[in-house]
Protein backbone atom coordinates (compact mmCIF):
# COMPACT_ATOMS: atom_id res chain seq x y z
CA UNK A 1 0.00 0.00 0.00
CA UNK A 2 1.29 3.46 -0.86
CA UNK A 3 1.51 6.07 1.85
CA UNK A 4 1.14 9.72 0.92
CA UNK A 5 2.26 12.68 2.98
CA UNK A 6 0.15 15.64 3.86
CA UNK A 7 0.35 19.01 2.24
CA UNK A 8 -0.07 21.39 5.12
CA UNK A 9 0.43 25.13 5.43
CA UNK A 10 4.16 24.77 6.21
CA UNK A 11 4.79 22.75 3.04
CA UNK A 12 2.92 25.30 0.93
CA UNK A 13 4.75 28.21 2.56
CA UNK A 14 8.21 26.61 2.27
CA UNK A 15 7.55 25.75 -1.38
CA UNK A 16 6.38 29.30 -2.12
CA UNK A 17 9.42 30.83 -0.35
CA UNK A 18 11.81 28.59 -2.25
CA UNK A 19 10.10 29.25 -5.59
CA UNK A 20 10.18 33.02 -5.03
CA UNK A 21 13.84 32.94 -4.00
CA UNK A 22 14.79 30.77 -7.01
CA UNK A 23 13.05 33.13 -9.45
CA UNK A 24 14.55 36.24 -7.83
CA UNK A 25 18.10 34.84 -7.83
CA UNK A 26 17.86 33.74 -11.47
CA UNK A 27 16.47 37.14 -12.45
CA UNK A 28 19.26 39.01 -10.66
CA UNK A 29 21.94 36.81 -12.22
CA UNK A 30 20.39 37.44 -15.65
CA UNK A 31 20.31 41.19 -14.99
CA UNK A 32 24.02 40.94 -14.19
CA UNK A 33 24.39 39.17 -17.56
CA UNK A 34 25.81 36.04 -16.01
CA UNK A 35 26.14 33.37 -18.72
CA UNK A 36 25.21 30.49 -16.41
CA UNK A 37 22.59 32.15 -14.21
CA UNK A 38 21.18 28.77 -13.22
CA UNK A 39 24.04 28.43 -10.69
CA UNK A 40 22.48 31.27 -8.69
CA UNK A 41 19.19 29.38 -8.65
CA UNK A 42 20.80 26.08 -7.65
CA UNK A 43 22.57 27.68 -4.69
CA UNK A 44 19.41 29.51 -3.66
CA UNK A 45 17.48 26.24 -3.53
CA UNK A 46 20.27 24.59 -1.51
CA UNK A 47 20.41 27.44 1.02
CA UNK A 48 16.62 27.73 1.29
CA UNK A 49 16.47 24.17 2.62
CA UNK A 50 18.10 25.36 5.87
CA UNK A 51 16.68 27.56 8.58
CA UNK A 52 18.19 31.06 8.67
CA UNK A 53 20.09 30.27 11.87
CA UNK A 54 21.67 27.20 10.27
CA UNK A 55 22.13 28.84 6.86
CA UNK A 56 24.24 31.80 8.03
CA UNK A 57 27.37 29.92 9.21
CA UNK A 58 27.10 27.38 6.40
CA UNK A 59 26.72 30.14 3.82
CA UNK A 60 29.88 31.79 5.11
CA UNK A 61 31.76 28.59 4.39
CA UNK A 62 30.09 28.30 0.97
CA UNK A 63 31.35 31.81 0.15
CA UNK A 64 34.85 30.93 1.35
CA UNK A 65 34.83 27.68 -0.62
CA UNK A 66 33.64 29.41 -3.76
CA UNK A 67 36.31 32.10 -3.43
CA UNK A 68 39.05 29.50 -2.89
CA UNK A 69 37.80 27.30 -5.74
CA UNK A 70 37.44 30.23 -8.13
CA UNK A 71 40.92 31.53 -7.30
CA UNK A 72 42.47 28.07 -7.69
CA UNK A 73 40.43 27.32 -10.80
CA UNK A 74 41.19 30.63 -12.48
CA UNK A 75 44.91 30.30 -11.94
CA UNK A 76 45.20 26.56 -12.58
CA UNK A 77 42.99 26.59 -15.67
CA UNK A 78 45.15 29.33 -17.16
CA UNK A 79 48.01 26.83 -17.38
CA UNK A 80 46.40 23.39 -17.00
CA UNK A 81 42.89 23.60 -18.53
CA UNK A 82 41.42 20.09 -18.60
CA UNK A 83 44.57 18.45 -17.15
CA UNK A 84 43.25 15.73 -14.85
CA UNK A 85 46.47 15.36 -12.83
CA UNK A 86 46.58 19.11 -12.16
CA UNK A 87 42.91 19.04 -11.24
CA UNK A 88 43.50 16.21 -8.76
CA UNK A 89 46.41 18.11 -7.23
CA UNK A 90 44.18 21.19 -6.99
CA UNK A 91 41.43 19.28 -5.19
CA UNK A 92 43.99 17.87 -2.77
CA UNK A 93 45.54 21.28 -2.09
CA UNK A 94 42.11 22.85 -1.56
CA UNK A 95 41.42 20.20 1.08
CA UNK A 96 44.63 21.13 2.87
CA UNK A 97 43.92 24.88 2.65
CA UNK A 98 40.37 24.46 3.97
CA UNK A 99 41.67 22.38 6.89
CA UNK A 100 44.34 24.97 7.71
CA UNK A 101 41.75 27.76 7.58
CA UNK A 102 39.37 25.62 9.69
CA UNK A 103 36.60 25.88 7.12
CA UNK A 104 36.21 22.17 6.45
CA UNK A 105 32.77 22.32 4.86
CA UNK A 106 34.04 25.01 2.45
CA UNK A 107 36.07 22.25 0.83
CA UNK A 108 33.04 20.82 -0.96
CA UNK A 109 32.25 24.14 -2.67
CA UNK A 110 35.92 24.84 -3.38
CA UNK A 111 36.24 21.51 -5.18
CA UNK A 112 33.01 21.99 -7.12
CA UNK A 113 34.05 25.47 -8.24
CA UNK A 114 37.49 24.21 -9.21
CA UNK A 115 35.92 21.40 -11.28
CA UNK A 116 33.52 23.74 -13.06
CA UNK A 117 36.32 26.19 -13.82
CA UNK A 118 39.00 23.68 -14.86
CA UNK A 119 37.20 20.77 -16.47
CA UNK A 120 34.47 22.35 -18.59
CA UNK A 121 35.89 23.75 -21.84
CA UNK A 122 34.69 27.27 -22.59
CA UNK A 123 35.54 30.02 -25.04
CA UNK A 124 36.24 32.54 -22.27
CA UNK A 125 39.45 33.05 -20.28
CA UNK A 126 39.57 30.97 -17.06
CA UNK A 127 39.63 34.05 -14.79
CA UNK A 128 36.41 35.30 -16.38
CA UNK A 129 34.78 31.90 -15.83
CA UNK A 130 35.97 31.87 -12.21
CA UNK A 131 34.66 35.40 -11.63
CA UNK A 132 31.26 34.51 -13.14
CA UNK A 133 31.00 31.41 -10.97
CA UNK A 134 31.73 33.44 -7.84
CA UNK A 135 29.13 36.08 -8.77
CA UNK A 136 26.47 33.50 -9.65
CA UNK A 137 26.99 31.53 -6.45
CA UNK A 138 27.11 34.70 -4.34
CA UNK A 139 23.83 35.96 -5.81
CA UNK A 140 22.20 32.63 -4.99
CA UNK A 141 23.40 32.62 -1.40
CA UNK A 142 22.58 36.28 -0.73
CA UNK A 143 19.07 36.07 -2.20
CA UNK A 144 18.32 32.95 -0.15
CA UNK A 145 19.56 34.57 3.06
CA UNK A 146 17.62 37.79 2.43
CA UNK A 147 14.37 36.01 1.63
CA UNK A 148 14.85 33.68 4.62
CA UNK A 149 15.31 36.73 6.87
CA UNK A 150 12.33 38.59 5.41
CA UNK A 151 10.08 35.53 5.28
CA UNK A 152 11.22 33.14 8.04
CA UNK A 153 9.99 29.56 8.16
CA UNK A 154 7.26 28.74 10.59
CA UNK A 155 7.77 25.86 13.03
CA UNK A 156 6.05 22.69 11.89
CA UNK A 157 2.82 21.76 13.62
CA UNK A 158 4.48 18.50 14.70
CA UNK A 159 7.21 20.44 16.52
CA UNK A 160 4.60 22.57 18.30
CA UNK A 161 2.90 19.50 19.79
Amino acid sequence: MLAFGRVDRKVVEDSARTALAAVVSFSIARLLRMPEAYWATILTIVVMQSSLGAALPISRERFVGTILGAAAGGSMATYFQGNLAAFGAGVFLLGMVCAILTVGSAYRFAGITLAITMLIPRGRPPWVVAEHRFIEVSVGIVVALVISALWPTQPSSAAAN
